[in-house]
């Protein structure tokens, strides 16, 4: 009896595993494995039975305890595109082709699909200075670590007040980061995000565009407003001129839910300027062109009271003077006035202004006015605030000049001296050469002049030279060669030719010619040297006439070297 028991039991407990299975031998599982999904992705349900070979079994998908995607041989099951009405609790469910009552279900899954999303982009800061960086950061309503980010630039389409977008730099696959910094922005800009995940990338909404504001006027384009104020009276006709490199312009807005809105909603467009004539309201205005430029922005601030603040719309550069006032709206002059800023009395000013000479960073602020004395039942005579901002002014440093330059300048000078010196030196050179050969010409009343000659410039030479004069006298210099056997050395032979060529005519010698020897000896007992010099003149005469005889004269010099030759 107990071995019958025990074996109907165990048929039994057989039976109800085949038929119920248990849960552990069935898993579902998705891909990709994220609790939440967005319309128009997609989901894989993953059915794994554990036993047997996974072509023996049929799979559903049930949802809600109901059959969802009937049964079939494929173990992977995908649901695309989702939809908000397809969240709920799924399970996996099969059962055997041989055996169709053996079934085993699954653990469940919960899904949830959501709406696209449309994340929303913030920049920091808001308003910036030239050359600033700028800090971008993209949010999804539902966050997930599949998520990359996509960072674009607006482009202003006028033609439909639309905006384009371009990607920046570096984000053509996306970025695993929700932030970006752009750096060196110098003028107002637009900028767009968006999400993406998945193969193949399932991309969010586009963020609402978002711009970083700039009151530089010095760019591209720029935005001129007139009266040339930040706080204006309801109603009070506002015009905003654009100017730039473009042909077709539209001024925008800040709406309260941070779009921007065209000109033609709240005003009338006429060319390049807008003017307010509807819907005044305080925002940030600025101009766009069709060729993708911006303009600097303002904020203006319109109020409906009976007093506003006189204060430049634009900011005021560095060491500018600038002048705060109060206005009322009948066009009465204030005079008893206090002034605030950043919520502090300043002081009183019975003028109805508060002039600040040279304005600073420090002057930078939140500044209202308020009249002391309001008539009986009106409101307050204070205005709201306005920021006056302050831009630096940077103060340009000298330009250091390239030593090139002046090495060049140097250089130059330094040759054209090289060269004048050189050709001076060339100069003397040729002008003492020329000195040692000049001679004076000798004359038949007066003695003899000395002739000193350089002796190793005419050893072994010959050399002539023209001396000055009405005629042509030539100097020629033969040097005499030295006996072989000659000791002492100190005896010196020159023979002087001096000839004189003169033109010819019928009264004038044919050819006059003065030859002059020279000896050259040294006493023995003193270093006194004396010399000795013969002139011979000979003069042939014309033709027909007598020649007197040979003159023959001695002349003695004294010559008295400063060193002797063999010391």
């Amino acid at each position: 009896m107990g071995h019958t028991l025990l074996s109907v039991l165990g048929f039994l407990s057989l039976n109800i595993l085949l038929h119920c299975g248990h849960a552990q031998d069935a898993v579902l599982t998705i891909e990709p494995n994220w609790s939440t999904f967005f319309t128009r992705e997609s989901v894989t349900f993953i059915c794994d039975m554990r036993d047997r070979k996974d072509d023996d079994w049929y799979y559903a998908i049930w949802k809600d305890g109901q059959e969802f995607l009937c049964y079939n041989s494929d173990k992977r099951r995908t649901l695309q595109p989702l939809d908000t009405g397809d969240s709920g609790e799924y399970q996996c469910r099969g059962y055997l082709k041989s055996h169709p009552d053996s079934r085993k279900e699954s653990n469940k899954v919960s899904l949830t699909v959501s709406d696209k999303p449309e994340p929303v982009l913030t920049v920091s800061p808001l308003w910036l200075s030239p050359g600033d960086s700028v800090t971008l950061n993209c949010n999804v309503t539902h966050p997930s670590a599949g998520w990359r980010f996509y960072w674009y630039k607006a482009v202003p389409k006028p033609a439909d007040y639309s905006y384009s977008y371009e990607l920046l730099p570096g984000s053509t696959n996306g970025t695993e980061q929700d932030s970006y910094i752009v750096h060196g922005q110098t003028h107002t800009a637009g900028y767009v995000c968006r999400a993406g995940r998945g193969d193949p990338v399932f991309h969010s909404d586009y963020s609402k565009p978002k711009f970083v504001l700039s009151g530089d006027v010095h760019s591209a384009a720029s935005l001129t407003v007139s009266p040339d104020r930040a706080q204006y009276f309801d109603k009070e006709l506002v015009s905003l001129s654009c100017e730039g490199n473009s042909t077709k312009w539209r001024v925008s807005r800040f709406s309260e839910s941070g779009s921007p809105i065209d000109c033609t909603i709240w005003g009338t467009m006429t060319g390049s300027t807008c003017t307010i004539d509807r819907y005044w309201n305080s925002g940030v205005y600025w101009c766009e062109s069709e060729t993708g430029q911006f303009s600097n922005a303002v904020n203006i601030t319109i109020l409906y009271g009976d007093i506003i603040l006189v204060s430049p719309v634009h900011p005021v550069a560095e060491g500018h003077p600038v002048t705060l006032g109060c206005k009322l709206k009948t066009e009465k002059v204030l005079h008893d006035v206090d002034f605030y800023k950043n919520g502090k009395l300043i002081k009183n000013h019975t003028s109805g202004e508060l002039i600040i000479s040279a304005v600073s960073k420090s002057d930078e602020g939140f500044y209202k006015c308020k009249g002391k004395e309001s008539p009986p039942g009106s409101r307050s005579w204070t205005s709201k605030e306005s920021w006056m901002s302050v831009k630096h002014v940077p103060v340009s440093e000298p330009e250091k000049s390239s030593p090139f330059p002046v090495l060049l300048i140097v250089g130059l000078v330094c040759g054209v001296l090289l060269i004048i010196l050189l050709l001076l030196f060339l100069y003397c050179y040729r002008k003492s050469n020329d000195s040692c050969f000049k001679r004076s010409q000798s004359t038949n009343q007066g003695p003899a002049t000395d002739h000193m000659i350089n002796q190793d410039e005419t050893q072994n030479g010959e050399y002539a030279s023209p001396l000055h004069g009405p005629a042509r006298l030539y100097e020629t210099i033969k040097g005499a060669a030295e006996p072989e056997n000659d000791e002492s050395g100190d005896v010196t032979y020159s023979v002087v030719e001096l000839k004189n060529i003169a033109k010819k005519g019928k009264n004038e010698p044919e050819e006059s010619t003065v030859y002059s020897d020279v000896k050259m000896a040294s006493a023995a007992d003193d270093n006194v040297m004396y010399a000795q010099v013969h002139s011979h003149t000979k003069v042939k005469k014309d033709k027909g006439k007598s020649s007197p005889a040979e003159a023959e004269e001695a002349v003695y010099s004294e010559v008295k070297p400063g060193t002797a030759r063999d010391q």
